[in-house]
């Protein structure tokens, strides 16, 4: 049985042995009720033991970063084999895939805390039943952190690990080259174009702090946050680098798509194409970003390819 079908049939035997989130006549762990964490206040226990987590990126990635005990994730059809590699090494149990994760296997795990983003936010009617539910909505991976860390107690190793992350963002500050750098991600249907934008994903934040320059179509001072040109608007992709991303939770690594792209006369005609320039750079890193882990490898890529050979 499927959390998706589970919720459509109202599985209520699964929920009536399990606590439901809020302790009855107050809280006796950490009351969260702050901006960012839907459905407040939250009662999360204090010294949670059996955590499950339901996305399988900021919640796993930043969860195993701070030492929470998490027991059970969504690992199927993961891009990033490095963060799947390590929960498996950690114990973490796979709940299959994140789009129609197991509510058999989360009841068997007994969870005393759900954690997931606000992507997971329809299945919280069900998830609350299970468990205290934490549910993040920041789309800025520093603040998604954050707030993981303040509602586990887990404050001072988030201040450790964004230390050292803005420690080595300041020592490679001064050796980016003074050029434009171009992003972007082919996938089996489009092209799409992360922005350099305030409330930019996480790698291009990364690539704002350390101050590589995007060019101007790929920069943006709104909320917006991607483009997806077409063939023609291909050729707004004018930086002297070319970094692109393909594959990882779509097949155009293996369907052809990858081979048509790079073989097609315009994506040839861009600058950074001629000069032999073009890089490709991992999926499961770009894509489906983590935390302070995949900041660090999005920094190892900006070292080996925009430093090392400007």
């Amino acid at each position: 049985m499927t959390l998706r079908a589970a919720l459509v049939a109202c599985c209520t035997v699964l929920v009536l042995s399990v606590a439901p989130a809020q302790a009855q006549g107050g809280c006796d762990g950490r009351l969260i009720d702050e901006p960012g964490v839907l459905h407040t206040p939250v009662c999360v226990p204090k010294d949670p033991a059996r955590i499950v987590v339901v996305d399988p990126t900021f919640s796993l990635g930043m969860g195993l970063e701070l030492d929470l005990p998490i027991v059970g994730a969504p690992l199927r059809l993961m891009s990033d084999r490095i963060l799947r590699d390590e929960a498996v090494r950690r114990g973490v149990a796979d709940l299959g895939s994140y789009f129609e994760p197991s509510i058999e296997r989360l009841v068997a795990l007994k969870p005393d805390l759900i954690i997931g983003s606000s992507l997971t936010d329809s299945a919280y009617p069900l998830l609350s039943q299970l468990a205290p539910t934490l549910l993040i909505s920041a789309g800025n991976w520093k603040t998604y952190l954050s707030r993981l860390a303040q509602a586990t107690g887990r404050e001072q190793k988030a201040a450790e690990l964004l230390a050292a992350y803005d420690a080595r963002v300041a020592a490679l500050k001064s050796r980016i080259p003074d050029q434009r750098v171009s992003v972007v991600r082919i996938t089996s249907w489009d092209f799409q174009v992360n922005l350099d934008a305030p409330d930019a994903y996480g790698p291009f934040s990364v690539l704002r702090d350390v101050g590589v320059r995007r060019t101007d179509y790929e920069t943006a001072q709104g909320n917006a946050t991607l483009k997806r040109p077409d063939w023609e608007e291909l050729d707004n992709l004018q930086g002297n680098m070319l970094l692109y991303i393909v594959g990882g939770a779509n097949n155009s690594d293996t369907n052809g798509r990858h081979e048509e792209v790079t073989g097609n006369p315009l994506w040839r005609m861009l600058p950074a194409v001629r000069a032999g320039r073009v890089y490709r750079v991992d999926a499961g890193t770009w894509m489906e970003f983590s935390g302070t882990t995949s900041a660090h490898r999005v920094l190892d890529d900006i070292e080996r390819l925009i430093i090392a050979k400007p």
